[in-house]
């Protein structure tokens, strides 16, 4: 019967949670710079609104 790898069962669970925290991570600073997006893009849409009057 074969003996378990625990060393490498131990490495894929650090390796799952390295995955999690870098895209919490991700997310979470995708989340900060959300704000400034709708307030740019209330802008934009008057820009494109004059460049149709023309």
């Amino acid at each position: 019967m074969a003996k378990p790898n625990y060393q490498y069962e131990k490495r894929q669970r650090e390796l799952e949670k390295k995955k999690a925290k870098a895209e919490k991570a991700l997310k979470k600073t995708q989340a900060a710079e959300e704000p400034e997006l709708p307030a740019d893009a209330s802008t934009a849409p008057a820009t494109s609104t004059a460049d149709s009057a023309e």
